[in-house]
């Protein structure tokens, strides 16, 4: 796994996209802060810019680096939430512009794969998660299913869990307002 990490993260650094497994799917990724690498994933995808993406981060701590103001009620859910849970924030920071949603807000899951953690600390930036699918179809349960437009299109295809079958079941997302109140988007 160490060598796997290295060679993703020198992608990362250069502004690059890697294909790579998450703990809900297997995933399109790039450097969070980096507007054109987003905007690759964007084409790659044929994806809506209007429809923002989900960004990882290693620990909750680094919250604050990303969020102007974190819920109280966020910490309690991110500690005792079963499942992959994404929250969306209002008060997006120190992210590429395209990564933020129109209404400022930003898609945050703290990871807990352990391959993606160490990824994410080594490259202390947050990473793009989307599924690896063209925008609209279905998403892959294995790796062999993924499309060979996007496998081509990528810049490093990580080489692990390739014959795992995965939950092909995307984060639960829940949504905060300014207020403090939420609503969950996707169970």
């Amino acid at each position: 796994m160490t060598d796997e990490i290295l060679k993703s993260y020198e992608v990362l650094k250069k502004g690059g996209i890697i294909v790579y497994p998450t703990d809900t799917v297997w995933g399109i990724g790039c450097d969070a802060t980096d507007f054109k690498a987003v905007n690759k994933i964007y084409e790659i995808k044929k994806r809506n810019t209007q429809k923002n993406f989900i960004v990882l981060i290693d620990n909750k701590e680094k919250l604050t680096k990303y969020v102007e103001k974190i819920p109280p009620f966020a910490w309690d859910l991110i500690d005792n939430w079963n499942k992959p849970l994404t929250i969306v924030y209002p008060g997006a920071k120190n992210v590429a512009k395209n990564i933020i949603a129109d209404d400022g807000s930003i898609a945050i899951r703290v990871i807990r794969d352990e391959f993606c953690r160490q990824l994410i600390n080594m490259l202390d930036k947050p990473l793009v998660s989307t599924s690896a699918n063209i925008s609209g179809e279905n998403v892959p349960v294995v790796f062999r299913d993924i499309p060979e437009s996007i496998l081509l299109k990528a810049d490093y295809v990580v080489n692990l869990n390739r014959e795992k079958m995965i939950q092909a079941k995307p984060s639960t997302i829940i949504k905060f307002n300014e207020t403090g109140e939420f609503y969950v988007i996707r169970e």
